[in-house]
């Protein structure tokens, strides 16, 4: 079992890191890195959520944040895509 100081600053060093992988989404332009960005921003949530204990979120966030949004999204730029 971890003790409560262990797990305190893992739940600080995750929520750094979202907070650091919004801001990274947000300063993103290109729209294939931002779809990226936005898949690894939803990886970090997923970690988030496994961490504070949340494994029913945790499953449904790797499902849709990290897999079914990102791929939607990278479809959709590939279809409205002009040629070049």
């Amino acid at each position: 079992m971890t003790s409560p100081a262990v797990m305190a600053t893992l739940q600080v060093v995750v929520l750094v890191l979202v907070a650091a992988g919004a801001v990274l989404v947000v300063r993103t332009r290109e729209r294939v890195r931002l779809v990226i960005a936005l898949s690894v921003y939803g990886m970090l949530l997923a970690i988030l959520f496994f961490v504070f204990q949340a494994p029913d979120v945790t499953l449904s966030e790797l499902a849709v944040g990290a897999i079914a949004l990102p791929l939607i999204l990278l479809l959709a730029i590939a279809k409205v895509r002009k040629p070049e």
